[in-house]
């Protein structure tokens, strides 16, 4: 490659490095929750960077759907999206656990029947001896069920980035068996694990396994209120 090829190469944020300083310093602007009004001129002085370089990298954010832009006269409205909100949450967490330690935290919600494909899964070989192995049990063969709503749903959002014991996915009889993250927790002082999958059908429900069935071994019904602790791994 030549000297004039690598000049005018646009450069393009890296997800641990500039891309995180762009968003950074837009979110504490506002552009997390309304569009911001800015030059590129003035987020390049603010980077350290030039005119031309700044707008390159917005131009590459909006590429990969990490802010939105919109003309206003001869600046620009800036928005970041819930995507870009995921890093800088991540990022966030990171530092979190650098200064603080494991996160852990409590919420409540209320035993529900789900989808009946628990016993399935948990059934899988593949299954059974990872989770045998990596969280020191073998589940009952079930999962139960709890639907959280307001404030505890937004708690329970924040385990998907959290490090936790990998349950990792697989093949088996033509078909592709995917992934999950279990945690440590606690359902109304049981010990339990909290199973977050990688693909789940549900929105406002979270899952949790146990060694014997939780709803025996805690006489639950659905409709009944739980409270649960659960912390990183």
């Amino acid at each position: 490659m030549t000297v004039a090829a690598k000049r005018s190469a646009p450069p393009r944020p890296r997800p641990q490095g500039e891309t995180l300083a762009v968003l950074k310093l837009l979110a504490v602007a506002g552009a997390d929750h309304a569009p911001v009004v800015v030059t590129s001129r003035e987020v390049g002085e603010k980077l350290g960077v030039s005119q031309q370089a700044a707008d390159r990298y917005l131009v590459a954010l909006e590429e990969r759907s990490l802010l939105t832009r919109s003309l206003a006269q001869r600046r620009q409205r800036i928005q970041l999206t819930p995507a870009a909100m995921q890093l800088l949450r991540a990022e966030y967490h990171a530092y979190h656990r650098i200064f603080e330690g494991p996160a852990r935290l409590a919420f409540s919600g209320t035993v529900t029947s789900g989808l009946g494909e628990g016993r399935y899964y948990l059934s899988q070989p593949g299954y059974v001896v990872q989770f045998t192995e990596r969280l020191g049990y073998t589940p009952y063969p079930g999962t139960l069920n709890v639907r959280l709503a307001g404030d505890s749903l937004r708690k329970a959002a924040g385990v998907s980035e959290w490090s936790g014991i990998r349950i990792d996915g697989f093949q088996a009889s033509g078909r592709t068996f995917g992934g999950a993250t279990c945690f440590v927790a606690r359902m109304n002082g049981r010990a339990c694990h909290l199973i977050h999958p990688d693909r789940s059908h549900y929105q406002d429900v979270v899952e949790f396994v146990a060694s014997t069935r939780l709803r025996d071994t805690l006489h639950l019904k659905d409709g009944d209120p739980v409270d649960v602790d659960v912390e990183e791994s």
